[in-house]
């Protein structure tokens, strides 16, 4: 069942990356890659939930293209030390009440699932507890589970993060180095099914007061170790609501290999 609840889309974009430079401003068949994703975002024509989309940019080219083509755009500052920061001023720069849902996409995802944005924002809904809401999907691979770059993510029985990790959880102990989770591994041992690995996704949903907070709050030790932001959360004691897509949303545009794949896509 949907709920129906407003919720705001902000989009962080910046002009500087080391492995795409002016990435935002990328044209994919003719149009900015920022453009492209407020595009996407606001596609579900099937939507309950008024939902406001705002890219928050770090330079004026990046305000001037989204505004040309009629997406909504605030300019934050430069010099923000990551991307939860970018949105806490944009909160302000809105006016946004510290009860308000706020989900944060992605500016290199022009592939997003406009429904798996929904479905982030009314985790909020389902669990009060919650400070954050997130996403995850079932690892297919041993190759994914083992790799650092893939990031797992363990819950509870409400659906609450435990833990988010780079390291290969939850381990099997009996069955190390193989995909434990796939019946023909183990196929007598059916509890370990409940307990199959899940690839963290990188959408998140917030309660706009938390996300005036968090930029506050102390980085985590294990957040550093981790290299995961959303560590720092769990560590000051606030729960992160996880939903679970039966759907493998795709890679983000990192590179210019993943441009040319998403614009051969966009042309197809």
């Amino acid at each position: 069942m949907q709920h129906r609840t407003s919720f705001t889309v902000l989009i962080p974009a910046r002009l500087a990356s080391t492995r795409l430079p002016n990435k935002p401003l990328a044209e994919i068949d003719g149009v900015p890659m920022v453009v492209r994703v407020a595009q996407r975002v606001a596609s579900n024509t099937a939507r309950l939930s008024p939902m406001r989309v705002v890219v928050a940019g770090d330079s004026q080219s990046i305000i001037a293209a989204c505004e040309s083509y009629g997406v909504e755009a605030v300019l934050t500052r430069t010099d923000h030390r990551s991307g939860s920061d970018r949105l806490a001023e944009a909160c302000d720069l809105l006016g946004l009440p510290d009860e308000s849902i706020v989900v944060n996409v992605q500016g290199d995802e022009p592939l997003i699932d406009p429904e798996l944005v929904d479905a982030v924002a009314n985790l909020l809904l389902e669990h009060d507890q919650a400070s954050m809401g997130t996403a995850a999907h079932a690892i297919d691979s041993l190759e994914e589970f083992l790799s650092p770059n893939v990031v797992k993510v363990v819950l509870d029985a409400r659906g609450y993060a435990l833990y988010f990790s780079r390291a290969p959880i939850p381990l099997a102990r009996d069955f190390a180095g193989q995909a434990w989770w796939q019946r023909s591994v183990a196929p007598d041992a059916s509890p370990l099914y409940a307990a199959a690995p899940l690839r963290h996704i990188g959408i998140y949903a917030y309660r706009a007061a938390y996300l005036r907070l968090f930029p506050k709050l102390a980085q985590a030790p294990l957040e550093i170790a981790e290299a995961l932001e959303q560590l720092r959360a769990m560590w000051h004691g606030h729960r992160i609501a996880v939903h679970i897509t039966r759907d493998n949303p795709g890679a983000g545009v990192d590179t210019p290999q993943d441009l040319e794949r998403v614009r051969q896509l966009f042309k197809a």
